[in-house]
């Protein structure tokens, strides 16, 4: 197989992103869930697109660029959300908190919750910070905040096909962004969770949360975090009618989007999305301490062509 890192990097512009070259690859998987099914071929046009996820700094700076305001930092409107607790209706965010012992694994309420005042720079909540995690991935944004800041830095977010042909980073066919074994000679590829989730958090990666950008080796297209460390939003919408996300609760005033790539969350005994095929609905006005996003840009005229077959 040719070096696309080499490729990549050579062709790696000064906005800190990589050229994916266009071609064909096998999008989908019919070996884990079933929305990630039926394996197709798909043709993608070539485009640049950031090398990590966009980071607290790189917000940071969007943000007293444009006083952008999230979504998370906004209090929802009521009549989108008939019946809810007006205690809920406060600005505020999904955060991850880990219960103390063993709970069943279909209920995400059961370690997730909604802080009042959790945002982008608060990430935990009031009294938290970003202080030693500049260069981590920005959370907290919901699909309209990552919408603006890629326009914002005239570039798009990725189509869930871009995205996966990313992500693959020329390994087509394969399990995981870097072959098919998951942890080739027992070195963690990526930020995700080790031991009995949602309670039991080994960190044998060495990070109980989100990582600095980077942290781990890149794909053979020279992209750092495509698996991994936090789920990225793309521009599509979720397609598969009636499906369920595994890992945070349901709801919201506007439809699915879909989120690629995993996150640290993610774990073999309940979600093994950390792999290039693995997709999730999430409702495109919700927020969660697991969710950021990258950008790319695109050539004038590009396009991409789903061909039957696999």
């Amino acid at each position: 197989m040719a070096d696309p890192a080499g490729a990549a990097l050579e062709a790696g512009d000064r906005l800190g992103c990589a050229f994916i070259p266009g071609g064909s690859f096998l999008m989908g998987s019919d070996d884990f869930y079933p929305e990630e099914r039926p394996v197709r071929r798909v043709t993608v046009a070539g485009f640049r697109i950031d090398r990590t996820p966009v980071t607290n700094a790189a917000f940071a700076r969007f943000v007293a660029a444009t006083g952008h305001v999230t979504l998370a930092e906004r209090a929802p409107d009521p009549a989108d959300y008939p019946g809810a607790d007006p205690a809920l209706l406060v600005p505020g965010s999904l955060v991850f908190r880990p219960p103390p012992g063993p709970v069943p694994l279909d209920d995400p309420r059961l370690w997730w919750a909604y802080v009042p005042g959790a945002c982008w720079h608060r990430p935990e909540g009031p009294g938290s910070g970003l202080a030693g995690r500049e260069d981590h991935p920005v959370v907290h944004v919901a699909h309209a905040d990552a919408a603006a800041y890629a326009a914002w830095a005239g570039k798009a977010l990725p189509t869930e096909t871009e995205w996966e042909y990313a992500a693959r980073g020329g390994f087509d066919g394969a399990a995981y962004a870097w072959g098919d074994d998951p942890a080739p000679g027992g070195r963690w590829q990526a930020n995700i969770w080790q031991g009995a989730f949602p309670w039991q958090d080994l960190a044998l990666d060495g990070f109980p949360r989100t990582s600095p950008v980077g942290a781990f080796p890149p794909n053979g297209y020279g992209l750092f975090d495509m698996i991994g460390n936090v789920w990225e939003w793309t521009a599509d919408a979720f397609r598969l009618p009636g499906a369920r996300s595994c890992c945070t609760p349901d709801g919201g005033a506007t439809g699915p989007g879909v989120v690629k790539g995993g996150s640290h969350l993610c774990a073999p005994n309940h979600c093994r999305r950390y792999r290039p095929a693995a997709r999730q609905p999430q409702a495109a006005d919700s927020s969660t301490s697991h969710i950021g996003f990258r950008c790319l840009r695109r050539g004038p005229g590009q396009s991409m062509d789903e061909e039957p077959g696999g």
